[in-house]
């Protein structure tokens, strides 16, 4: 028995001792044209270049199969070939295109993957200097329809059916390769980490010190604030918002976020920030949150199980979903 005892105690200490040699180590660069950061948790620099060569390997792999801009990759060639012949598919391209059919359907085409085959006459480079013709906006919409996108799963194959269609994963695939590098990375017996894909971010674990990892939410209308901090774990979340790229004319401000269904920018929403299982659902739910505005979108939150959302209007308003204002942290400094 004491046998027994001292060699739980030793167990222990040494369980001790080692999480006590754990550290976060932080990486950045700039990955698919955007930010990319990435924190591990780990007992060596050795094991954390590790993690960040798989994380950086996984991304470049995932921007070969669903990058618009390579020319090689398999969603170019679904757009090359829209209203003419069917293309075959690695499951992978299959399975996250039919998730983002489906989030079409959810949101009532609020977020549409077909979104770009919208003519671009909403330009945001500051060339643009009166609204567009009301009827030329309306015609832009015509090629973008989530339900002209045929799924043949026997077969494995996408077809586009309209000529001129194009699919644009933007809203999507920064949520998919954070959510890929977290899997990936526990694959490979990495505990604890947090993947930030251009403002996707996906987190597991806890801190080297125990602690669950913070994260605040900034007021869009004053960057040196923060709304709201939450301690977090295993959980993911993203923010996209209208404040950054807009055009004003006449003294009205148009987002660059613009709706599939009108062709009209995004009206009433400054910033959004989603809670969700998955970055791939929190990416792809706040695109097509903004497009619905505050008050739909708030009731639209408020009906789906695990998701929660901040918005922040255009007027500063700060609204919070019915289950998201137990989980604030009031003890950090603001």
């Amino acid at each position: 028995m004491l046998l027994l005892r001292c060699s739980l105690v030793f167990f222990l200490l040494s369980l001790f001792n080692y999480a006590s040699e754990l550290k976060q180590y932080y990486f950045s660069t700039t990955l698919m044209s955007s930010p990319f950061e990435l924190t591990v948790v780990t007992d060596s620099q050795e094991n954390a270049d590790k993690f960040y060569s798989i994380a950086v390997n996984e991304t470049l792999r995932i921007e070969d199969l669903f990058s618009t801009w390579k020319p090689f990759s398999q969603v170019s060639e679904i757009n090359r070939q829209a209203g003419i012949n069917p293309v075959k598919v690695d499951k992978e391209v299959l399975d996250l295109i039919e998730r983002g059919k489906f989030i079409g359907q959810l949101t009532d085409g609020a977020f549409d993957i077909s979104w770009a085959g919208m003519d671009k006459v909403w330009v945001f480079d500051g060339s643009l200097t009166k609204v567009p013709n009301e009827d030329l906006i309306k015609n832009s919409v015509k090629k973008v329809n989530y339900k002209n996108i045929l799924i043949d799963k026997e077969n494995q194959t996408i077809f586009l059916k309209e000529k001129g269609m194009k699919l644009g994963l933007d809203g999507i695939i920064q949520g998919y390769v954070a959510d890929s590098i977290k899997k990936i990375l526990i694959q490979n017996n990495c505990s604890s980490g947090l993947i930030n894909v251009s403002g996707d971010i996906a987190l597991w674990g806890k801190q080297s010190d125990g602690n669950k990892w913070k994260v605040g939410v900034k007021n869009p209308l004053n960057k040196n604030k923060i709304i709201a901090w939450f301690d977090l774990e295993d959980t993911s979340l993203e923010t996209s918002g209208t404040y950054e790229k807009f055009i004003e004319i006449d003294g009205v401000r148009y987002s660059h976020i613009i709706n599939p269904k009108t062709g009209f920018p995004s009206t009433g929403i400054s910033s959004i920030t989603v809670f969700s299982p998955s970055t791939e659902m929190a990416d792809a739910l706040a695109t097509g949150l903004l497009v619905m505005g505050k008050e739909v979108a708030l009731d639209f939150v408020n009906q789906l199980k695990g998701v929660d959302c901040i918005i922040i209007t255009d007027d500063g308003s700060v609204l919070y979903s019915k289950n998201l204002i137990t989980k604030i942290n009031y003890n950090n400094d603001k």
